[in-house]
């Protein structure tokens, strides 16, 4: 059978790739056509456009890109048309896939979403509007479930595929000597995301942070997709903070702590038990807007599952160099924050589960295909 993938931004790509193996698992014939990134297409998918042309983020840069969106819009109808596959499936990104879902379900394709869009946040009542457009629905967060019931919406629970990456992960014991020339202190990993408006945003601010913890080595996680120069703009005053590309996992693995930007990361973060402070600021718009509209709590996914502030969030206003260097100290060894955040990873770890997500969602899908063929 034929498969038609669409993900917009990096963590996409990764369960996007997972998920095209474990479905040649259970259908050997299976063929691919994706928009995604480097790793989708590694793992033998067609790449028809790079998530980089399509990650665009807060209202009032979507605003700004309206036609670049529209453009992205009518080439991905058009190529999904021609190429008929027998299934669509949207990974996250709802902005984008939703709308695609529409467009498949007018033309008679087969739609699967894979990592519900996080319609529990806010406006909760487009979850009619998945259940009215999506077939099947694949949740990775455990309260999603419960949460689609309240709509009479049958969900399948397949687990998070962040185990399956975390459980393949294996730590180089020759990473730490990469720093040996530069420093032999405890480090500190800086995780400012995987966006150009998030670097631009969040590193300069995590960077502030340096000059009150000179015991410690900072590490910036970068991501290849964006330029260096991104990165060396903001640390031409930092020389001896090195930027580590596209290895985050082996930068946690040796980090006392991290600065994250609120997202995917956090959760990572909190999976590989690194105590951390999540970090999030957009323009005042965009947050004036998001501030009406959200209906939770907290932004970041260790505390929505763990229903409680674990880790601190610090958001807009409130993320600035003075509250940084205060959270952060939090959770060095001998912090005062730094015990009960791990006792709570360790609570967070049971309620997410085991690795296995991505093969129980691909071997679902082969079979909801296939039966419905």
């Amino acid at each position: 059978m034929t498969y038609y993938l669409i993900a917009g931004e990096r963590s996409g790509d990764l369960h996007g790739s997972n998920l095209i193996q474990a479905i040649r698992r259970h259908d050997s014939s299976a063929t691919f056509r994706a928009w995604g990134g480097e790793q989708m297409q590694a793992a033998g998918a067609v790449l028809v456009r790079h998530y980089r042309e399509m990650a665009f983020m807060g209202f009032l840069e979507v605003v700004q890109n309206l036609s670049t969106i529209r453009r992205n819009f009518r080439d991905c109808e058009r190529d999904l048309l021609q190429h008929r596959p027998d299934v669509l499936i949207l990974i996250d990104y709802a902005g984008f896939n939703l709308r695609m879902a529409r467009f498949a379900k007018r033309h008679g394709i087969r739609v699967f979403y894979y990592i519900s869009p996080k319609v529990w946040a806010w406006n909760q009542k487009r979850a009619l509007k998945i259940k009215a457009l999506v077939d099947r629905l694949f949740v990775i967060l455990p309260f999603e479930v419960d949460f689609f019931q309240k709509y009479a919406y049958q969900v399948d629970y397949v687990g998070n595929p962040l185990m399956d990456a975390i459980a393949a992960f294996q730590p180089d014991p020759a990473f730490r000597e990469q720093f040996a020339k530069i420093s032999n202190r405890p480090v500190i990993a800086l995780l400012p995301g995987s966006r150009k408006q998030e670097v631009e945003g969040m590193l300069p601010l995590m960077l502030s942070a340096c000059k009150e913890f000179v015991n410690y080595q900072f590490v910036v996680a970068g991501v290849s997709n964006l330029p260096s120069s991104l990165y060396q703009q903001h640390l031409a005053a930092y020389p001896n903070i090195p930027v580590i590309t596209d290895d985050a996992y082996n930068l946690l693995s040796i980090a006392e702590a991290a600065l994250v930007t609120s997202g995917t990361a956090t959760l990572e973060t909190a999976l590989l038990h690194v105590p951390q402070v999540v970090c999030y600021r957009t323009g005042t718009i965009s947050y004036l807007i998001a501030r009406q509209l959200i209906a939770v709590d907290h932004i970041s996914l260790v505390n929505l599952i763990l229903n409680k502030e674990a880790v601190k969030e610090l958001i807009q206003n409130d993320l600035n160099p003075a509250n940084i260097r205060t959270e952060l100290s939090k959770i060095l060894i001998n912090g005062q924050n730094r015990q009960s955040q791990l006792a709570d990873y360790a609570r967070l770890q049971q309620i997410v589960g085991g690795p296995g997500a991505s093969d129980r969602a691909g071997e679902l899908m082969v079979k909801y295909a296939q039966e419905a063929r």
